[in-house]
């Protein structure tokens, strides 16, 4: 079964160029592929501080991307898709709802990247926190995960457990944790994906874990694929193990658009 993969990077954030991106899932045979760069709208302080310190100008570039997606469109045998990932924190909602109005992407992805201002990928600062410390923000984790399938704002939930990523909170997410979410998840069109993005890594498996798929479709909760790649000779093999993964679940994925 053809790939449709929503979620990977380009240049417009922090991937690789955009034609190679498309031109290596048309090489390795791919239905569709989303472009959901990074984006951060939020007027807060440190969101805009990040923003310029990652470069995610998404939020001023995207009718660039747009037209770029649009004109590869017609160069490659693959549907090609104009999406977004966003930073969600629930104090952003506004603007965040105001910019995914106007932009008309065809489809969102929302992230939960952040605790206690900083990015959940950073293990010092975490590790540094003692266990009662990072267990609170495992459940603001979990508060905001839910706050974001509550929204309505977001067509896909990406790395429905990234904090998994992050040896600081592995394994600190509970049964009963992917059980809230999975309700949250069961009520909402927003559907959570099973992101390839750490697979050819040190964390080496796919998100959700185990655990937390059962439990998502023992909800009967929907899911889609996303390799989360930034590089091209990252999307094929990636692609491999979503759809491993899929077939020993008995998975049949979303089509978002």
């Amino acid at each position: 079964m053809p790939i449709a993969d929503y979620h990977a990077h380009s240049n417009y954030s922090d991937g690789r160029f955009l034609w190679s991106m498309a031109r290596a899932a048309d090489a390795a045979g791919f239905e569709a592929l989303g472009f959901a760069d990074h984006c951060t709208v939020s007027d807060r302080e440190g969101p805009r501080r990040t923003r310029a310190r990652m470069g995610y100008n998404l939020d001023r570039t995207y009718e660039r991307r747009r037209e770029a997606i649009d004109a590869f469109g017609e160069r490659f045998d693959l549907s090609l898709y104009d999406a977004v990932e966003m930073d969600y924190d629930p104090r952003d909602e506004a603007e965040i709802g105001a910019f995914l109005a106007d932009a008309d992407f065809d489809y969102a992805v929302g992230s939960v990247h952040y605790l206690d201002g900083v990015n959940v990928h950073f293990e010092s600062h975490f590790a540094a926190k003692s266990e009662a410390e990072r267990r609170d923000l495992v459940t603001q984790y979990v508060d905001e995960l839910v706050a974001l399938v509550d929204s309505g704002l977001f067509d896909v939930a990406a790395h429905p457990d990234l904090l998994e990523r992050n040896p600081a909170f592995r394994g600190l997410l509970s049964h009963d944790d992917y059980v809230r979410v999975a309700e949250a998840f069961r009520d909402s069109p927003t559907v959570p994906e099973i992101n390839a993005g750490r697979v050819l890594d040190d964390y080496g498996d796919v998100h959700p874990t185990g655990e937390f798929l059962d439990v998502l479709l023992d909800h009967d909760v929907s899911v889609t694929l996303g390799t989360d790649s930034h590089a091209p000779d990252e999307l094929e093999p990636r692609a491999q193990e979503l759809m491993r993964v899929a077939d020993e679940y008995g998975i049949d994925p979303v089509h978002v658009v």
